[in-house]
């Protein structure tokens, strides 16, 4: 065994030894200049990097970058590097900060560290000021933050437009795959609320990510219904939900509409967006409801 302990140490030191070999000489000093290759591992911060720096200092980006069911930039992000977030791929790339998410695999965030990388990890916001933290945490790292203000200048005048002159506050619901609804905490709920709705998870008291039962949402129908997913976003029984007759039926009684996952999936300036879906619909008294065939909403189409 000791010998086995031995030989295990030593295939370590070799895997190490090769990796250091990868990481930059200045990596390990304090950055006097804005990071000039920046790698990201996460998706959300995929996006919010796209807005505040130069295409030419992104030095690679996460793999789901491209998934058009998931980003609202995946067009934009099409031409870099895309990265399955291993520790010898990102070095490989030589970069001087990496962003990731507070989610992303531990270990490597782990040995890119021990190995003197810089790395930022960013929380995942679960509402509007939290978003805006975020962007400005980004942006002081890579040394824009007056790009930075004027991306949340230009999110703020987009909000204060979106919000509806009708006094009346009616209610909606964000209802997603296998019965479960968007609470508080969640940037539906904060979407919701800026585009002058009450939120009916709150008012039944469901909290953060809890579910409503179809019956009930059959019977206890909000003014607006808001479908998070769409049916064949999920090919399982999980979405039976979201395909059952009775929620057709509903939908042929209710306003309804759909907003992509891009929108909302990351906290980003881009939720702006569904604001103003919302906010729009209820302007217009709901006669921009999408009928049940057609679940994007017909003022604006799908990122």
């Amino acid at each position: 065994m000791t010998a086995l302990r031995g030989g295990l140490k030593m295939i370590g030191l070799v895997v190490a030894g090769a990796l250091m070999a990868l990481v930059p000489a200045h990596a390990q000093s304090s950055l006097s200049d804005p990071p000039r290759r920046i790698v990201s591992l996460n998706m959300c911060t995929d996006q919010l990097l796209l807005d505040l720096v130069e295409p030419e200092r992104i030095a690679g980006v996460s793999f789901l970058a491209t998934d058009r069911t998931l980003s609202a930039d995946w067009r934009r992000l099409a031409p870099f590097k895309k990265l399955k977030g291993t520790a010898e791929e990102v070095l490989a790339l030589k970069p001087d900060l990496v962003i990731a998410g507070e989610y992303t695999t531990g270990a490597t965030v782990d040995l890119l560290r021990r190995l003197g990388q810089n790395v930022l990890i960013v929380p995942m916001a679960t509402d509007f000021d939290g978003m805006r933290k975020t962007v400005r945490q980004i942006a002081a790292a890579v040394g824009e933050m007056a790009r930075a203000e004027k991306v949340l200048n230009d999110f703020d005048e987009r909000l204060s437009a979106a919000r509806s002159t009708v006094q009346s506050r009616p209610t909606a619901i964000a209802y997603q795959v296998g019965s479960f609804v968007s609470g508080p905490e969640s940037l539906l709920d904060a979407a919701l609320t800026a585009a002058g709705y009450r939120n009916l998870a709150r008012e039944l008291a469901l909290g953060a990510g809890g579910r409503l039962p179809l019956e009930q949402l059959v019977t206890t129908p909000p003014d607006l219904l808001v479908l998070a997913n769409a049916p064949n976003d999920f090919r399982t029984v999980l979405a039976d939900n979201l395909r059952h007759p009775a929620l057709a039926q509903l939908m042929q009684r209710r306003p309804s509409v759909h907003l992509p996952m891009p929108y909302w999936m990351c906290a980003t300036p881009k939720i702006a967006e569904a604001v103003e879906i919302l906010a729009s619909m209820k302007a217009t008294g709901f006669a921009d409801a999408s009928p049940p065939s057609n679940l994007v909403a017909q003022s604006r189409s799908a990122p």
